[in-house]
C-alpha cells in the first residue's frame, strides 16, 4: 500500500501537464484563422535550422547591428521550425481522432499522404509526439499490426467499454479524463470530495457549467453520464448538513480496470 500511495504523490504535476495538452488539442480541432495561409510550412532549410551560435565581444555600433541580423535569422528559423511541427501534429492528431471514431485502421502510407505533403522526414518524430498526445489526452492508443506495411489501429488505452463517442461520431474519447479522475480519487483515499474534485478540474481548465470543446460541460459528464455508466459513484456524505458529496470508482470501472492499472497508466504518460 506504502508504494501504491508512493506512486499517486509522485505524479502529482501529471494534472497540469493534461491541461496544457487538452488546450492545444481543442484549439487544433477548432482551430483560429492562422497568420499566415492555410497549409503554408516552413522551408526545409527553416525546419533544420541550426542552433543559435554563440554571439561575439562588443565591437562597434555596425557590428552590433550585423551580430542582430545574423542571430535573428536562426531565431527566426527555429520558431518556424516549431510552428510547422505543431501544426504537423495537430493535423495528424485530427486525422487520428477521425480513424478511431469510425473504427478504421490507417497505414504509414495514408498518414504521409493525407497530412506530410511535405517534410516526410519528419514524420518519425510528429508520429510519435501525436500518439502520446492520444494516450494523454483520450486514453486512446495506436498500435501497431503489421510492421510490413507499417499499419495501425486505434484502441483504447485501458480497455474500457465506453468512450463517449456519440454515434454520430462527431463528439470526441472522454475517457483520458475519467482515467484522471480514477486516479484523483485513489490519491484521496479511493474517496474524493466534490470540492477536491472540482479544484482539480478548475486546475485543468474545465468549470462547473462552462462548456468546453473536448469534454462538454463537465458536471453533467460526471454526475450523470458516467454515473449512470457506473465508471463513477456520486454520493452525498453522511449526515453532511448542509449536504456534501463525494465520488468514488463505480462496479464498472471495478469491473473494467484496476487500481494498479489506472497509476501506472497515468505515471507512464507523465
Amino acid at each position: 500500500m506504502e508504494e501504491d500511495e508512493l506512486s499517486i504523490s509522485s505524479s502529482s504535476s501529471s494534472l497540469s501537464v493534461f491541461s496544457d495538452i487538452s488546450e492545444e488539442v481543442a484549439a487544433a480541432e477548432t482551430p483560429s484563422p492562422p497568420p499566415s495561409p492555410p497549409g503554408a510550412c516552413p522551408s526545409p532549410e527553416a525546419l533544420e535550422a541550426p542552433p543559435l551560435s554563440e554571439t561575439q565581444g562588443v565591437g562597434s555600433s555596425s557590428q552590433d547591428e550585423e551580430q542582430q541580423s545574423t542571430t535573428a535569422a536562426p531565431e527566426d528559423a527555429e520558431s518556424s521550425r516549431k510552428q510547422a511541427a505543431h501544426l504537423m501534429m495537430a493535423e495528424l492528431v485530427k486525422f487520428l481522432l477521425e480513424k478511431y471514431r469510425a473504427k478504421e485502421p490507417t497505414t504509414q502510407a495514408e498518414m504521409l499522404s493525407s497530412v506530410f505533403t511535405e517534410h516526410q522526414d519528419h514524420f518519425p518524430e510528429i508520429f510519435s509526439r501525436a500518439s502520446r498526445c492520444l494516450q494523454r489526452v483520450f486514453a486512446v492508443d495506436v498500435k501497431e499490426v503489421d510492421a510490413s506495411d507499417h499499419s495501425y489501429v486505434l484502441v483504447n488505452s485501458l480497455g474500457l467499454t465506453y468512450d463517449g463517442v456519440a454515434s454520430d461520431g462527431h463528439s470526441m474519447p472522454k475517457n483520458g479524463l475519467l482515467v484522471l479522475l480514477l486516479f484523483v480519487i485513489l490519491k484521496e483515499g479511493e474517496c474524493a470530495s466534490e470540492e477536491k474534485v472540482w479544484k482539480v478540474l478548475s486546475d485543468m481548465g474545465l468549470h462547473d457549467g462552462v462548456e468546453h470543446s473536448i469534454f462538454g460541460e463537465p458536471r453533467e459528464l460526471m454526475t450523470k453520464v458516467w454515473v449512470e455508466e457506473q465508471y463513477l459513484e456520486y454520493r452525498q456524505v453522511a449526515d453532511s448538513d448542509p449536504a456534501r458529496y463525494e465520488f468514488l470508482w463505480g462496479p464498472r470501472a471495478h469491473a473494467e480496470t484496476t487500481k494498479l492499472t489506472v497509476l501506472e497508466f497515468v505515471q507512464n504518460q507523465y
